[in-house]
């Protein structure tokens, strides 16, 4: 978010925050304290933060947790929402309420909140919560797992239900919410993408980045393949060392730069002991991400084929496109799909290195096929995931949908 400094990368909900205050609304982002993604406490209490004239940051202080799917990271969001039912009431009533699911919990105290008082309410799918759950779960025991979690389940249902609208990252994950919601769509239900935004670092921290790759031993005369994410279970990163240890030898000069931290860091780094071309460099800011794209020849996107992936178009390929990088990738369904339709990349078997390793010596032997990957990458991206572009689209969805909350008979238009 903004208040954690200038080299921060903001993602979805802080670009449109940001875009909504700068087009002349006042924005309140209810969110947490906790960092999810460096797993730290901002604050120790609630704090409100001031950003702008008219954007505002309301922090609500939770419990931590170390695992994106846990128990503690549940009662973290059964946090939020109390907190939030408590402060919301004290807060001048707003004109549309824009939430994202996850978090589940928010999303239900935010369509009450927005029923009992007239006030149109969005939700933004980004993960199917609580479905998710069930695929860490073996095919025997899902039955009785559905029955612990029927809390949930039945929490998605009600958000969905008592939505206005139902946005998501794909068609597929509108469809998704539109199932839990027992409605056919309408006017408002619509698919938004995620958007990247390709706005600089300030002025000499990307040549300063590149330097400290360079002293890192990263040279843009390799052909460098990055990855920048949570090193957890969602990415099979273990396929890339697999491949990285058959490409050590001979003369082509592969190197692989996984970036970020993660509950499974110190296991894959384990894993790579002593394979000279894969670097480890822990959490690197939006200069670091910046200059090491501007020096690599692919982004890898090894995700696991799990249901959610499937439906989805993750912001880490997105990333690369920005960068008019060609996207390796593990993922079937909506992101091959994708990649094919547009030449902008490859897909490998998930598991497989030496189908990772074949993608790679094509796209290295084959230089003009990779430089036509680059140059479609960056038309594709210009077209249809330019944050500015995307949100902007977004944020004229949220007026039309505010207005028509005003305009007595528009379909779709009033909460039930």
């Amino acid at each position: 978010m903004p208040t954690d400094g200038p080299g921060e990368r903001l993602l979805r909900t802080g670009i449109l925050a940001d875009m909504l205050s700068r087009r002349g609304h006042d924005v309140l982002w209810w969110t947490s304290s906790f960092d999810h993604f460096a797993k730290h406490q901002r604050h120790g209490t609630d704090v409100l933060q001031v950003v702008g004239d008219r954007y505002r940051i309301h922090q609500l202080h939770a419990n931590g947790y170390r695992k994106n799917v846990s128990l503690t990271r549940l009662l973290n969001h059964y946090g939020l929402a109390r907190k939030f039912r408590k402060h919301s009431v004290l807060e001048p009533r707003p004109e549309i309420i824009l939430s994202s699911l996850p978090t589940l919990e928010l999303c239900v105290e935010a369509t009450r909140y927005g029923r009992k008082r007239g006030i149109p309410v969005v939700l933004d799918v980004r993960d199917l919560w609580p479905d998710i759950f069930l695929e860490l779960v073996p095919r025997w025991g899902r039955s009785a797992s559905r029955i612990v979690l029927s809390p949930l389940f039945q929490a998605a249902r009600e958000a969905c239900r008592d939505a206005t609208a139902i946005l998501g990252i794909t068609p597929e994950i509108v469809a998704w919410g539109l199932k839990y919601a027992e409605r056919a769509p309408s006017e408002w239900d619509r698919d938004f993408p995620l958007g990247y935004s390709q706005v600089p670092p300030p002025e000499g921290e990307t040549e300063q980045a590149a330097e400290r790759w360079r002293t890192r031993g990263v040279g843009a005369e390799d052909f460098n393949l990055c990855f920048f994410g949570t090193i957890g279970r969602q990415f099979d990163l273990e396929t890339v060392i697999d491949a990285a240890w058959r490409l050590k030898e001979g003369d082509r000069p592969f190197r692989f730069v996984i970036c970020g931290s993660g509950d499974k860091l110190e296991f894959y780094r384990k894993k790579a002991s002593g394979c000279p071309n894969v670097l480890f460099p822990g959490w690197v800011n939006r200069a670091d991400i910046l200059a090491l794209m501007q020096m690599s020849a692919a982004g890898l996107a090894p995700y696991r084929n799990k249901p959610d992936f499937l439906l989805s178009l993750p912001n880490k390929p997105l990333e690369y496109l920005s960068a008019g990088l060609p996207v390796v990738s593990s993922l079937k369904g909506t992101l091959k799909r994708l990649l094919e339709e547009h030449h902008c990349g490859m897909t490998y078997g998930e598991g497989d290195p030496d189908s990772l390793v074949a993608t790679l010596v094509f796209l290295h032997d084959h230089r003009e096929a990779s430089y036509e990957m680059s140059r479609n990458a960056r038309e594709l991206f210009a077209g249809r995931f330019d944050a500015e572009k995307v949100y902007g689209e977004l944020i004229g969805h949220l007026e039309r949908i505010e207005e028509a909350s005003r305009t007595p008979g528009r379909s779709g238009a009033t909460v039930a």
